[in-house]
């Protein structure tokens, strides 16, 4: 669970401590549940667990739950359901962007192909659903579905606006808010809701965790031009090579030269960096302090977040929510 920075390891580890219990409770009811009739959906699941990543939106939903309450069984269910909803759409998104790489190991599109990886992920998906329709309740299914179909909507959008210069910054956070952060958000509502807080908890718990999830992206897309591949776990620039025009660069194509926008438009076209290095987008988002104004962006978000969760009483649960926000505006993964 490596969120950030050396220096950040401490927090880190208190952040752990709260509920590494939990989380691998967590693990081994993702593990059971990732078992299928079907054996390449059982090895795919199996390797997609071995993938590891953050696990931050379950660290989410049992840090919320244990805010407004308490965990149990609930919170171990749904912060799988959570984890499985976020493996499927990473699979889903491998599939349509011809990603190679996922977490510095082959994507599964690439190991099994587009054929089982879409069913391998729709799968994720339907377990997930049938984890969930044990809790018997609608609200929680609702948030579920309502969030599953935000996400689906927002690929969509983001085909129809792949290899376009000319996307704008609205565009860009109608896509952040249906892909990423509305997970987030679901993940701070459902750990509210298990956690036994009431409607008024759950919403303010749920716009905390939207905030954060804007923020996250933001600073992925940052990321995704500035890591270094062996970091960031697939290659540097990846966005733009598959087509994408993140808020970096749209920043900085807002005051670009016709021959820089042109550079661009050349990498859109090609989906590759052959005429166009990676440096010389580099040198152009730099120019216009596109990286700069990004992460100022994120921060505001993440200062929001801030001010949400410092309304709650002080607790080791408050902190550690607290604390993931520094973490996430402030790593290199």
């Amino acid at each position: 669970m490596a969120f950030g920075k050396l220096g950040q390891a401490l927090t880190v580890r208190e952040i752990f401590d709260l509920i590494q219990d939990d989380l691998r409770l967590i693990e081994t009811e993702i593990g059971l549940e990732s078992i299928a009739s079907v054996e390449a959906i059982t090895t795919i699941g199996q390797y997609l667990q071995a993938s590891g990543g953050k696990r931050l939106r379950p660290s989410l939903l049992l840090l919320a739950a244990k805010m407004a309450g308490d965990t149990g069984p609930s919170a171990i269910r749904l912060g799988a359901v959570v984890e499985m909803i976020h493996t499927a759409t990473l699979v889903h998104d491998d599939v349509i962007d011809a990603a190679e790489t996922r977490r510095g190991r082959p994507s599964t599109n690439a190991k099994w192909g587009n054929h089982v990886s879409v069913l391998g992920g729709d799968w994720l998906y339907m377990q997930a659903f049938q984890i969930a329709l044990r809790e018997r309740s609608f609200h929680i299914l609702d948030l579920l579905i309502s969030l599953t179909q935000a996400m689906v909507e927002g690929e969509l959008l983001q085909l129809e606006r792949i290899g376009k210069i000319g996307v704008t910054e609205a565009d860009y956070m109608e896509l952040v808010d249906r892909k990423t952060a509305s997970l987030f958000s679901v993940c701070t509502k459902l750990g509210a809701l298990v956690g036994g807080g009431d409607s008024n908890v759950e919403e303010r718990l749920g716009e905390f965790g939207w905030n954060l999830g804007m923020a996250f992206q933001l600073i992925d897309d940052v990321l995704d031009f500035t890591s270094r591949e062996k970091t960031l776990g697939k290659p540097v620039g990846g966005d733009l090579r598959e087509g994408k025009v993140t808020l970096p660069l749209i920043y900085a194509l807002g005051e670009a030269t016709v021959a820089e926008r042109g550079k661009i438009e050349t990498i859109l076209r090609d989906r590759n960096y052959n005429a166009v290095p990676l440096r010389d987008v580099l040198a152009i988002v730099e120019k216009y302090h596109g990286f700069k104004r990004v992460e100022e962006r994120a921060q505001a978000f993440t200062d929001k977040a801030r001010r949400m969760i410092n309304e709650f009483p002080e607790s080791s649960y408050q902190r550690a929510l607290y604390a993931i926000t520094e973490l996430v505006t402030d790593r290199d993964h």
